[in-house]
């Protein structure tokens, strides 16, 4: 009995061990599981839980701001409300479409129809980015099951000017052209959302309350643009293209030691607000995305390339053949029958056959390698989307070929191109590198990226970029062919230039001209590279008649409000800019009324601006040549002199603007 007892004892231990040893392992398999789903996985979870009881809207973000050089806005995020309805929650659907319809500029059967169809659901988008009129009208309908929701919605204040830089953004929030694409993921904050809860049985709960999440603005972008200068450039371009009844035009205004954009205006141009409205073509940065042959604006550098190689000097002189010159089975003429010229006459009057002489004597090896120095052929970096590159001839050029890329033919340019290579004859033969874009900062206004200057080669000597500028300065003489590129009291460099272009069909010249003229201001301490371009022109093919007056007048309204000296003793700087003629004022009335200027035997009376735009000031002073200086943006504030003042050309005159209250 003792033993068996002894054996039962023995039995009872062993199962005590194992139902414990059982019970730890189950603890143990127990508290592991635990520890991998709250601590290893515990985001996971959280997300599959944030799934199963929330619902999230995603809402669009903000986009930082883009402003010009001065800080002025060119693009900024504005808040909108955004009307969203919530059908679970709705007693009487046709009735809410029959009222909300008219409002909302819809059917109330299309509606009804989609409001029906999402009646299990407590969210759907009616009409985004609404007016606060139109949400007071709605609000007004009180009606159940309406919501309202802040989104962002990109604005230009500016509507035209710099649309092509600028660029756009579509009804998402991805930039589509200009800078807004180019740097979409710096502009683009964080996507904000709409979160709204489920209960347990994975019902939706009522939006009342809802809150944004995870929202926050982009990068802000600071140009190298004027805003003043830009709208000086387009206003001048839009004229000169009407004026010779021309298919486009472009124009593009570089800081010359720097290789800052100030200006790049195309026309036509758009609204980038309203982008929708108008044809691609009016939205496409022509003076980046498309090339062009040049004409006789290349013998500039044909001239560089021939003095550095020493293979002429201004010295010589060449026969050109009274107008007529026949080269490897082809004849060149000139727009006049000149004799024998000098080199630099061959420049002064655009001698394409003194050109084609030259170019011989330089070679096709050596004509080839300045023009790549030069920058033609390949792409400048600017940091906008879709630069071209422009082309120059491969291969061996037959005899015919090297005369007709010497003045510009046969080869092809972007306007941003030309623009550098000429400012590489200003800039004492250093090419820079064209940008756009001097900064980006954060929210809090810290700099995230600073961009400077960037040196991309030493092209020609500075002995030889000099006397090239003296050459091109004679371009703008009286008996130049830009002489209408002249602006009073500076020395301007320039050259001309008219071109054929190729039809695409038969891929042969035709009757088509491209009217250009390129140069910099002033001579001896450069400040402006300037280039216009005009396509199509009907009054004439000639750049010197198309696009020099228009050179002349962005250069004279730019050299004044930069404040820069003029070269001449005794000259000031002009303001030339068109605006409506004075009108008198009516009995009793204030002669210094808004916006006007009176005539006086002694000169004329300083107008009240006050609350004028910039744009209506610059208007009004059209024609006054007056000395004006732009401060700040939004409405004019502050003036000097004082309204009703006597005023000359010579006085100092600025306008503040501060922004409307």
């Amino acid at each position: 009995m003792k033993s068996e007892k002894s054996g039962d004892e023995k039995w009872n231990k062993i199962r005590i061990k194992l139902i414990g040893g059982l019970f730890a392992l189950v603890f143990v398999t127990v508290l592991a599981r635990a520890y991998y789903l709250q601590i290893v996985t515990t985001d996971e979870w959280v997300k599959r839980a944030e799934r199963q009881h929330q619902k999230t809207v995603q809402l669009t973000p903000a986009r930082g701001n883009i402003s010009d050089r001065n800080g002025l806005p060119l693009a900024v995020s504005i808040e909108m409300d955004s009307c969203f309805a919530e059908p679970k929650v709705m007693d009487n659907i046709p009735d809410t479409a029959a009222k909300l319809a008219p409002v909302l500029g819809s059917s109330r059967q299309e509606l009804e129809k989609k409001l029906t169809e999402n009646k299990q659901k407590h969210f759907i988008w009616l009409l985004r980015r609404i007016t606060p009129e139109l949400r007071k009208k709605i609000e007004a309908l009180e009606l159940d099951g309406i919501e309202f929701a802040r989104e962002t919605k990109r604005f230009y204040p500016n509507s035209e000017v710099a649309a092509h830089v600028v660029g756009f953004t579509g009804v998402d929030p991805g930039g589509l052209e200009g800078i807004e694409k180019k740097y979409d993921k710096d502009i683009l904050g964080n996507m904000g959302y709409l979160i709204t809860e489920r209960d347990a049985l994975g019902r939706n709960i009522r939006l009342k309350g809802t809150v944004i999440k995870n929202s926050s603005k982009g990068n802000n972008i600071t140009l190298t643009l004027d805003r003043n200068i830009q709208y000086i450039a387009e206003k001048e371009l839009t004229k000169a293209v009407e004026d010779n009844g021309g298919k486009s035009g472009m124009a593009v205004v570089m800081e010359t030691q720097s290789g800052r954009i100030l200006a790049m205006a195309n026309y036509p141009t758009f609204n980038p607000n309203a982008y929708f409205r108008s044809p691609h073509s009016a939205q496409r940065n022509h003076a980046v995305a498309d090339s062009f042959e040049p004409g006789s604006t290349f013998k500039v550098l044909l001239m560089a390339a021939a003095l550095e190689e020493k293979v002429i000097s201004l010295k010589d002189s060449f026969d050109c053949e009274l107008g007529s010159f026949s080269i490897g089975g082809a004849t060149i003429h000139d727009t006049h029958r000149y004799g024998r010229l000098s080199v630099s006459d061959i420049l002064k009057h655009s001698s394409n056959i003194g050109a084609a002489k030259i170019g011989r004597r330089l070679g096709q090896e050596r004509l080839s390698v300045y023009l790549k120095n030069f920058g033609i052929g390949e792409r400048t970096g600017i940091d906008l989307p879709g630069e071209a590159t422009g082309s120059i001839r491969g291969g061996h050029w037959y005899e015919s070929e090297l005369a007709t890329v010497s003045f510009g033919q046969g080869v092809s340019t972007t306007a941003v191109q030309l623009t550098a290579a000429i400012s590489a004859v200003a800039n004492k033969g250093v090419l820079m590198k064209p940008y756009v874009v001097e900064q980006i900062t954060d929210e809090n206004g810290n700099t995230t990226q600073q961009f400077s200057p960037q040196v991309r080669r030493r092209v020609v000597s500075e002995e030889t970029a000099r006397k090239v500028s003296v050459m091109m300065e004679s371009v703008t003489q009286p008996d130049g062919t830009g002489s209408g590129a002249a602006v009073e009291g500076y020395g301007v460099a320039g050259k001309t230039g008219t071109a054929q272009k190729v039809d695409p069909a038969t891929k042969r010249y035709s009757s088509k001209r491209v009217g250009s003229f390129v140069g910099f201001v002033p001579v001896k301490n450069p400040r402006l590279t300037i280039l216009v371009v005009i396509d199509e022109p009907q009054k004439s093919p000639y750049g010197g008649i198309v696009a020099a007056p228009a050179f002349g007048a962005i250069a004279r309204q730019t050299l004044s409000y930069l404040r820069v000296p003029p070269e001449k003793e005794g000259q000031r700087p002009v303001v030339a800019v068109a605006a409506p003629a004075a009108t008198s004022p009516a009995p009793n009335e204030d002669p210094a009324a808004e916006g006007e200027i009176v005539n006086s035997d002694n000169g004329e009376q300083m107008p009240n601006t006050r609350g004028m735009s910039i744009r209506q000031v610059m208007q009004l002073m059209e024609k006054r040549r007056l000395n004006i200086r732009l401060i700040g943006s939004g409405r004019a504030v502050e003036q000097e002199p004082a309204a009703g003042r006597q005023i000359t050309p010579n006085d100092h005159v600025w306008v503040r603007f501060a922004p409307s209250a």
